[in-house]
């Protein structure tokens, strides 16, 4: 058995993010195990370098970000060759240099995607892979809470609840894949597959964590960790709650979407 079939990517995330967000990152960790993702590789928007740390068995060629604080975070954690701190949409390396790209959860973040994707596209050599996830038009659908206003008719109520959402998630773009295949065409990508993730179930798992996850902010502000006592014992129920919801199987009402895509 190899080392990432042996890995329990549900507790190695919530031992260390606070469960909502432990539960996404857990399935999106495993997608990437059967993937060829020759190097050198470029993590776009790689953040504070965590999810890189518990996804893959080697280091990652180039972590590239514009969020100060994240990036020198990412510098402790010794998963990249390098560390460039930069918009991804003026990225400092040449045209091709890149054999294969990722970037997680990331690209709904940024307004001007479009420009990143051609930048991407750019350093990317011909026939080199080029993987993503992104929430989809499913996201806001079926959050529970407007769901909800939306049977008792209380349809303002429901729009206002997920701009609310949308905005404390510092979403920009939650597109069905033909918007994404557009997008990523005009930057020179063939669009290989996807697939949807991430059932209504587990959408609602996310959803309410945001609010029930309030002691665990509190507990970063203070001590910079999300839990305190990182250890099986304190977090058996949590795991086993949410042990049910991380699955990693494709759903066709699936919140999120998982791209691969190829440089032409």
């Amino acid at each position: 058995m190899s080392n990432h079939q042996k890995r329990d990517f549900l507790f190695l995330h919530i031992r260390d993010l606070p469960y909502f967000r432990a539960l996404i990152r857990a399935v999106e960790s495993e997608y990437y195990q059967d993937l060829d993702l020759p190097s050198p590789t470029l993590d776009v928007g790689c953040g504070d370098g965590h999810f890189a740390q518990l996804t893959f068995d080697r280091k990652l060629d180039v972590g590239l970000d514009p969020w100060h604080r994240p990036i020198h975070e990412a510098g402790t954690r010794n998963v990249y060759d390098l560390l460039v701190e930069a918009d991804a949409a003026k990225s400092p390396f040449p045209d091709g240099h890149f054999a294969s790209a990722i970037s997680n959860s990331v690209l709904e973040h940024i307004p001007h995607v479009e420009a990143v994707l051609t930048e991407a596209g750019r350093v990317l050599r011909a026939g080199a892979p080029f993987v993503f996830c992104v929430p989809n038009h499913q996201f806001l659908a079926n959050l529970s809470v407007a769901r909800f206003f939306d049977k008792v008719g209380m349809k303002f109520l429901a729009r206002t609840y997920r701009t609310f959402f949308n905005n404390i998630s510092r979403h920009y773009h939650c597109d069905p894949p033909d918007v994404w295949e557009k997008r990523l065409d005009l930057a020179g990508f063939e669009l290989v597959r996807w697939w949807h993730y991430f059932s209504p179930q587990a959408l609602r798992v996310l959803e309410w964590g945001h609010y029930f996850g309030l002691p665990s902010l509190i507990v970063h502000v203070l001590t910079r960790k999300w839990n305190i006592a990182p250890t099986r014992w304190n977090l058996y129920f949590t795991e086993r709650f949410l042990r049910k919801y991380a699955s990693a199987e494709p759903v066709d009402d699936g919140a999120y979407t998982f791209y691969i895509a190829r440089k032409r």
